[in-house]
């Protein structure tokens, strides 16, 4: 295969772009997450990846989304309008989850789950690397290997520990673009009022647990081999992910 341009390229996970294309390693999950995208196109969700099929070397065939995404996401974040057109992005993607139903036999990254009442089907690594912009506008939802059904909040509050941030300045101002420390707890509220909810009670809690859930979801899914947690955890992400977790306990105070 010629023109190919490589996305990412991590051990035993190399994604590649072949003109409007993307190619991605089949998972164990693949399926449930191409019936999850179908559904999307299907109720005219309009910022997700479209299924294509399958490649000659056995590779999943979605659609290209043109933007910015990867690095270039976290500038989009950093001002108020582009901070609340990433939460409006993810309470449509939710909103258009809830009348999907799991195919019997799905696989999700994470374990089997069953979808309950009030639950939607969580992105699971709604960051701003996965978000696709032109200029200040969100087009494009990508990388839905860790989809799973779950309660809203698991999104929001993983969201919101990248743009909140629970960092410390020194992070903020020297890799998140933030031209100075951020005002936490008012970015907190902007992005909570953005998605629709009412009130932010508990939201700080959640975060804090999500930072915890986050640290064994990564050490299980490295244990079983997956790139690139594995990698990640080889090279130590554990104890950076710890030491991020130690920081929003300590300073849970600015965030209201």
């Amino acid at each position: 295969m010629t023109n190919e341009h490589v996305l990412q390229d991590h051990a035993h996970r190399q994604v590649v772009r072949i003109g409007d294309t993307v190619r991605r390693p089949v998972q164990p999950w693949t399926e449930t997450v191409h019936a999850l995208l179908r559904h999307l196109e299907a109720v005219g969700f309009p910022c997700a990846p479209r299924v294509l099929g399958f490649d000659e070397e056995g590779r999943e065939v979605l659609s290209y989304i043109d933007g910015d995404s990867g690095p270039l996401g976290w500038a989009k974040v950093v001002d108020d309008n582009g901070l609340a057109a990433f939460a409006r992005l993810l309470r449509d993607y939710h909103d258009a989850t809830t009348s999907f139903t799991p195919p019997g036999n799905a696989a999700w990254a994470v374990g089997a789950t069953e979808a309950t009442d009030g639950e939607v089907v969580c992105h699971g690594d709604f960051g701003p690397w996965n978000v696709v912009w032109q200029g200040p506008r969100p087009v494009g939802l990508i990388d839905f290997d860790f989809t799973r059904p779950a309660a809203r909040l698991h999104d929001i509050a993983y969201a919101l520990q990248y743009v909140a941030p629970f960092r410390d300045d020194t992070e903020c101002t020297r890799w998140l673009h933030y031209p100075q420390p951020p005002d936490r707890r008012r970015r907190l509220e902007g992005f909570c009022t953005a998605y629709g909810l009412s009130s932010t009670d508990g939201i700080v809690d959640a975060v804090i647990r999500e930072q915890q859930d986050n640290i064994e979801r990564v050490r299980l899914l490295a244990e079983a081999g997956h790139e690139p947690q594995a990698t990640w955890v080889a090279g130590g992400y554990l104890l950076d992910l710890g030491r991020k977790l130690a920081w929003s306990q300590d300073h849970r105070h600015l965030f209201g």
